[in-house]
């Protein structure tokens, strides 16, 4: 396997530099949906299927822009109640950005924005329980990295947080504001995490020292360490997944794997195996260079 770096600061794909031989992107979010079930992956990344946020999802991106907010903040000053003085106007923003957010609660009921952001705001006492951002310089925060492989693919995701030691060691920081997942769930998360790893190693030589999953509800912490050999294994499962949806999309064949996530699925109603009927299959076919979303993952997407 090859890899070669694609620049890794927050930019858009427009302006990314990829090599011609690039054929296909992938990142984190979808090739976990394609292991978590073929038809999701499908629906989301060539069906394009618009998704509706939930109420846990938004909290996750609001959490996430405050928390990203904070270290703008001098060093002192990033205190658990400057963190909540932040959750209102980075609501506030993000409903600017997004009007479609105000309609997750009754406009005549004014205490369910209240309350929702209270909840955010706890879920901020979470992070303070585990960390204290007074003594962290983050390197980088809500950074686009991206790396190709196998020459053809380019795989790429969004950081929450790196760290970077004065010895330069890496430490890859992920906020989850769900709880801490039961041992299924935490693979999911640390599939995202390694997929991290694998591009900053690409990219710069470097094997992240630690992979860092915060979980602010329960205010626990889950610390991963990778090597290379593990990484490069990794890369040849994410070649090899790509190559499956290659070849899933060649005989436009994506079968529904029902499991309990399909309790919080979107698409329920078009999948077969409860009794739906999934649209055609587009006659052209999605550019593979581009991801289901602009952004792989948006913040908090996969609490």
């Amino acid at each position: 396997m090859t890899a070669e770096p694609v620049i890794d600061q927050q930019q858009s794909r427009a302006t990314a530099k990829v090599p011609a031989t690039v054929r296909a992107s992938l990142s984190p979010s979808r090739a976990a949906d394609f292991k978590t079930c073929p038809l999701l992956y499908r629906f989301r990344s060539i069906d394009r299927l618009p998704e509706r946020p939930n109420v846990e999802q938004v909290r996750g991106t609001l959490v996430h822009a405050v928390l990203e907010r904070l270290f703008d903040l001098p060093a002192a000053g990033r205190t658990p109640e400057a963190a909540g003085d932040l959750v209102a106007p980075q609501w506030d923003r993000l409903v600017a950005e997004q009007p479609e957010l105000a309609a997750l609660f009754d406009a005549g009921d004014p205490d369910s924005t209240a309350e929702f952001l209270r909840s955010a705001a706890g879920l901020l006492e979470g992070y303070f329980a585990v960390e204290d951002p007074r003594r962290l310089e983050p390197a980088e925060r809500e950074a686009l990295i991206s790396a190709v492989v196998d020459d053809e693919l380019l795989i790429r995701g969004y950081l929450d947080r790196l760290d970077v030691a004065p010895d330069g060691a890496l430490r890859v920081v992920d906020y989850k504001t769900g709880g801490a997942p039961r041992e299924a769930f935490e693979a999911r998360a640390l599939f995202q995490l390694k997929f991290y790893a694998l591009v900053l190693w690409r990219t710069r030589g470097v094997v992240p020292r630690v992979l860092r999953l915060l979980y602010l509800k329960d205010a626990e912490v889950c610390d991963y360490t990778p090597d290379a050999e593990e990484l490069a294994r990794f890369e040849r499962t994410v070649v090899a997944l790509w190559q499956a949806i290659e070849a899933a999309t060649a005989r436009q064949d994506f079968r529904p794997r029902p499991s309990r996530l399909c309790d919080w699925c979107n698409h329920r109603a078009l999948c077969p195996s409860f009794g739906g009927t999934p649209p055609p299959f587009p006659a052209a076919a999605a550019d593979p260079l581009v991801d289901a979303r602009s952004r792989p993952s948006p913040p908090g997407a996969d609490e």
